[in-house]
């Protein structure tokens, strides 16, 4: 039987103002979980691991929590039980955290030949931050095999005292308009294809060089970010256009960013908005370029830390609003589980989220083969994952349809610009079976 702790001895935070919708969205359709992968060049030594997570933990003690269910609002408290165990990895990732398994902890390890993962439920970080937990519990673990691998980049000191502003709630903290963004988006067309069972993803990696993509974009004058979003609006237009049905609805994206650009903050924790953008085919028909064009043009307006204070401060009266703060939490869940499950994706035909470039000390550069970031489900969308390693950009493309049709179009379009990918799927990976 586990002990308890005395409550004097307790440590807890609240959930950031993004984090706070999280436990009602915590379904089996739609997970809020994502994961960060590594391939190293020799296989993983799981009792290594799991030291590696011993020692890297107290450096993080935002990620040392479990959920707990107060009256008005879950909250976060520091885990009094020992370390989440290190797991052979399934074929089917990003499923749903439940409360009490796993020692309670939010999130999950996994290993696989020569390959670590690990699972995270949004609540506790975004990809920041869980770039920098995952790169240091990675750095950890090849010192333990005997390399010599220094702090620095995205590689956190787990010998540091954490920093304060790592565990703050950024968004309270910086927000500063008085202004409210209040956007209406039209709802938009969605691929329909036969579903997987519950609880399984079909997963879709692009490996793809960074020279080549970056120069792709740079002939539309956009970043590799706008590139590959105005591909998905393109995409999914041109698969609307061939549907039967075709009711010519809007087709849009969504665009996760990180507020830590425009507003200073060392958080570990949450620190990111969402744009959408969309376009009409009622309005006429669209060329690749024209899209890329209006898609840059709209974020050039709108990315910027006016529009982002106005975001945050609207996304901040949820839980300043007075109805809000006196429901109980289970009502809270209720609600918010009924509302996204109506409006969640309908506003969007898909969903990119670019962490960018990750570095870690060129000592750690020859023991790593690959690096991927990939999301959960969506209940109705695509949704892609990027990051960049070295001279590589990783693509994953996260789906709940048995047809690789989607992901399928993206590569082979892709391929069709001019820009090369090697591609490989978790459909052809047996391993630990499935949750």
């Amino acid at each position: 039987m586990k002990a308890k702790i005395p409550l004097r001895q307790r440590q807890w935070y609240k959930l950031d103002n993004a984090a706070k919708v999280f436990p009602g969205q915590n379904t089996s359709s739609w997970s809020n979980v994502y994961r960060m992968s590594v391939t190293l060049t020799e296989k993983i030594d799981p009792a290594l691991l799991q030291k590696a997570l011993e020692m890297t933990m107290p450096r993080f003690p935002t990620f040392d929590v479990r959920m707990r269910n107060g009256f008005f609002w879950h909250y976060l408290e520091k885990n009094p039980y020992g370390m989440p165990p290190v797991m052979p990895d399934i074929a089917n990732p990003c499923q749903r955290f439940k409360w009490k398994e796993n020692n309670g902890y939010l999130f999950k390890v996994y290993y696989y030949e020569n390959r670590i993962s690990v699972d995270f439920f949004h609540a506790i970080t975004d990809g920041y931050g869980a770039s920098r937990f995952f790169m240091t519990l990675t750095a950890v673990y090849l010192r333990l095999t005997g390399k010599d691998i220094p702090n620095g980049e995205a590689v956190l000191d787990i010998n540091e005292k954490p920093h304060e502003g790592e565990s703050e709630d950024a968004y309270l903290k910086n927000v500063k308009s008085k202004a409210k963004a209040q956007r209406i988006y039209k709802f938009t067309y969605h691929y329909k294809g036969k579903r997987l069972p519950k609880h399984y993803l079909n997963i879709t990696t692009g490996y793809i060089p960074v020279a080549v993509i970056k120069e792709k974009a740079r002939e539309h004058g956009v970043t590799i970010t706008e590139y590959v979003a105005a591909l998905l609006v393109w995409i999914m237009y041109n698969l609307q256009r061939q549907d039967k049905w075709n009711k010519e609805k809007p087709v849009g994206v969504q665009i996760p960013v990180n507020v830590r650009n425009f507003c200073e903050s060392e958080t570990l924790r949450n620190f990111m908005l969402c744009y959408s953008f969309q376009i009409d085919p009622k309005m006429g028909e669209y060329t690749f370029p024209e899209i890329v064009k209006q898609l840059s043009l709209y974020l050039r307006y709108i990315n910027n830390e006016k529009e982002l204070q106005a975001m945050m401060n609207g996304n901040a009266g949820f839980e300043k609003n007075p109805v809000m703060r006196v429901l109980p939490s289970f009502l809270k869940d209720f609600g918010i589980s009924v509302i996204y499950k109506i409006t969640g994706e309908k506003a969007t035909s898909s969903l990119i989220t670019n962490l960018g470039v990750i570095k870690t000390p060129k000592e750690m550069e020859q023991y790593i083969e690959k690096l991927n970031l990939s999301t959960g489900p969506g209940m109705l969308i695509p949704k892609c994952a990027a990051l960049s390693y070295k001279d590589t950009l990783a693509l994953s493309v996260s789906n709940i349809f048995e047809e690789p049709t989607v992901q399928r179009e993206i590569f082979t379009t892709l391929v069709k610009f001019g820009i090369p990918v090697k591609v490989e799927s978790n459909r052809h990976f047996i391993a630990g079976g499935d949750a």
